[in-house]
């Protein structure tokens, strides 16, 4: 099942995402929007690190804000937190 969603977070920026999920795992993941990350290739490291992950969202966000780390990558306009919201948006797609 390929899940889009997007989140306007406070101050205008837009993330989206798509998923790809199969039982409670995620088999692909994209991040697109308008945010600022630095470097900008951490975004692969972002969602190479969410692929074949559950989709437990503490499981997400702690792989999530662990490639952050290891790339030592900067956001700007948006938060780890309004990352794992747009996989959660998309996630309870999934379910309804």
């Amino acid at each position: 099942m390929i899940i889009d969603s997007e989140l306007k977070v406070p101050g205008g920026k837009l993330i989206k995402a798509r998923l790809e999920i199969q039982g409670n795992y995620i088999q692909t993941i994209l991040l697109t929007g308008d945010f600022f990350l630095h470097p900008e290739d951490a975004i692969f490291e972002v969602e190479s690190s969410l692929i074949g992950s559950s989709t437990d969202l503490a499981n997400i966000k702690e792989k999530l804000e662990k490639a952050l780390k290891k790339k030592d990558a900067r956001l700007l306009g948006v938060s780890p937190d309004d990352f794992i919201n747009v996989i959660k948006k998309a996630l309870d797609q999934a379910v309804s």
